[in-house]
């Protein structure tokens, strides 16, 4: 039987806090939830089946298709097990190869060893039989491998993903502390929008959060832009099928949003590098950008969803001069968005409770180490108002 169509474990890992909207990406690929992690989701599927899931899942980081699972108890014991497997058969003599790794075990003292150990490993395999061996080196931008070795337990994955799947290939210009894609497409699941109400994010930044919802509103497979996967650089990799299935999923997405979908931010030139990574990603002409004050920010009446990404004073600002910021993001969610749901990203729940009202919700996330919360807010009309911060 062909690697390529062979059922394995595949683990997806993700940022800490998404697993459980990760698990509902992976339900809704029709692959199977297998285990829910801290940050991963493991399934099961061939390794054809890993190039949809890199194309159509938002909230991943990587997938990995396991290769081989084995005991190490002592150092040597990880080339001697690496060494015997068909790598010829998986990485070109002529190819590239990056090997990472995560290790938690008394067998060794420095988790660089493993990765030299392994990389040893590999190409002396293929020079064995192939007569020369690929280049190697940190870059991930041809075959990746993987390494998992806790205690005494050795897993060898293929990284299907390369680079991590949060480089759509659309924001060419970040500006400061950007919020991830994937995180972004799980702040923006995680509200429920679907896409028909409006949806508003002053704040903009680079506009991850606006364009994130734009693709989650067409249902276009956010890996569609990118022009590189680890899975390319495993022998067997058929082009043909992958642009075939890439062009199925494009004509699958919808040809515009029913919401409107409304992003601004007080600097200038945040809102022209917002515009141009919407333009990147084809979304430019679906979201109303605007230069203003957030407190100025234009609200549709009815209904529909507001997401602020305020700083929180842990990588920039004073969290002093942002206490301020804080009270009026409450005051503009009481005067403008009455019959929305608020949703405010922070770090910081200290600064949150100068918003002066109560939360519906508050749903945990990560941005990167920073322990962070949605916080929810639901702004009723008329004489059903919103309560004070307890």
């Amino acid at each position: 039987m062909s690697l390529w169509n062979e059922k394995r474990r595949i683990l997806i890992s993700c940022a800490r806090g998404t697993p459980g909207i990760l698990a509902g990406e992976i339900q809704a690929q029709r692959c199977p939830v297998r285990l829910s992690l801290e940050t991963a989701v493991e399934t099961e599927g061939t390794l054809a089946d890993t190039l949809r899931l890199n194309l159509s899942l938002r909230t991943a980081q990587r997938i990995l298709y396991l290769f081989d699972a084995f005991p190490a108890g002592q150092a040597q014991d990880l080339y001697r097990r690496v060494v015997t497997l068909p790598w010829e058969k998986v990485i070109a003599a002529d190819g590239y190869l990056s090997v990472t790794s995560s290790v938690d075990t008394s067998a060794i003292n420095d988790s660089r060893f493993a990765n030299v150990k392994t990389k040893d490993a590999i190409v002396d395999r293929i020079r064995e039989k192939q007569g020369r061996r690929p280049d190697s080196g940190p870059g991930r931008h041809g075959a990746v491998v993987h390494l998992h070795w806790e205690q005494d337990r050795c897993e060898v994955w293929l990284d299907t993903s390369g680079e991590p799947l949060s480089r759509r290939g659309y924001r060419k210009i970040p500006l400061e502390a950007p919020m991830q894609e994937t995180l972004a497409a799980a702040v923006v699941l995680a509200t429920g929008w679907d896409g028909k109400a409006p949806l508003v994010n002053p704040m903009c930044g680079s506009g991850t959060i606006a364009i994130e919802g734009a693709l989650i509103a067409l249902k276009r497979a956010p890996g569609i832009l990118r022009q590189n996967f680890g899975f390319m650089h495993i022998l067997g990799f058929d082009r043909s099928a992958f642009e075939k299935q890439r062009e199925a999923l494009n004509k699958a997405a919808l040809p515009k949003t029913a919401g409107r979908i409304i992003a601004t931010d007080i600097r200038r030139e945040a809102v022209a590098a917002a515009q141009q990574n919407a333009r990147t990603a084809g979304v430019e002409h679906l979201i109303e950008f605007q230069a203003c004050d957030f407190r100025e920010t234009a609200v549709p009446d009815g209904e529909g969803v507001v997401i602020l990404n305020p700083e929180y004073g842990e990588r920039m600002g004073n969290v002093g001069a942002l206490e301020e910021i804080y009270k009026q993001i409450g005051d503009f969610f009481k005067a403008r968005c009455m019959g929305y749901r608020g949703y405010i990203f922070t770090g910081n729940l200290d600064l949150a409770k100068k918003v002066g009202l109560r939360t519906k919700r508050r749903i945990p996330f990560y941005n990167g180490p920073i322990e962070c919360r949605l916080l929810e807010y639901e702004l009723y009309r008329g004489s059903r108002k919103a309560g004070t911060e307890g």
